[in-house]
């Protein structure tokens, strides 16, 4: 009976283990998904004020930058990227004061992340910073179900959006005021 139950329970376990790490690394279903992309973004991306290009250094990413529409940030720089474990990932950098907002180099640190995890509870984009302490707004999609296309363009029109979100930032930034023009 003891064998039978650890048995069971090894099959069970490589089962869920399957299913939550049941992502493979499939490189024509990647090159098919960058395709897609590519056409979406070629369509969608102009009337929001976004030019998609391909980057030179990882063939997987589309990078772009928005100027206009802003009251607080000076662009935000745009990175999408089609991953080895079936999703698409949006990484937006705003940048602010001439550069990338790096949580080193901001005048109240504990200020400004903490309002990051407040931003990441209340805003429709989670917040974060990179390996490199640079501050983005994301979001990332899982293609089990398919190409979320519609979901795509949602999250492309709510980038401009991340421009208030900035604007909360600048007392911990600089000590600006917040929101309102640079």
């Amino acid at each position: 009976m003891k064998r039978t139950f650890v048995i069971l329970l090894f099959i069970l376990s490589t089962l869920s283990v399957t299913a939550v790490y049941g992502q493979q690394d499939d490189p024509a279903a990647r090159e098919r998904t960058r395709q897609r992309l590519a056409d979406l973004l070629d369509k969608t991306g102009p009337p929001l004020n976004l030019t998609f290009s391909q980057s030179t250094k990882q063939p997987f990413n589309y990078i772009a930058m928005l100027k206009t529409g802003l009251v607080n940030a000076d662009s935000f720089e745009v990175v999408i990227s089609v991953t080895t474990k079936d999703t698409i990932g949006f990484r937006i950098y705003p940048h602010y004061n001439k550069g990338y907002i790096n949580v080193d180099n901001v005048k109240d640190r504990a200020g400004l992340m903490r309002l990051l995890l407040r931003l990441s509870d209340r805003a429709f984009l989670f917040w974060g910073s990179d390996e490199t302490g640079d501050i983005f707004t994301g979001y990332t999609f899982t293609l089990e179900s398919g190409f979320p296309e519609e979901a795509v363009k949602i999250v492309l029109r709510s980038i401009v959006n991340s421009d208030k979100f900035v604007g909360e930032m600048r007392p911990f930034i600089d000590g600006s005021s917040a929101g309102g023009v640079k």
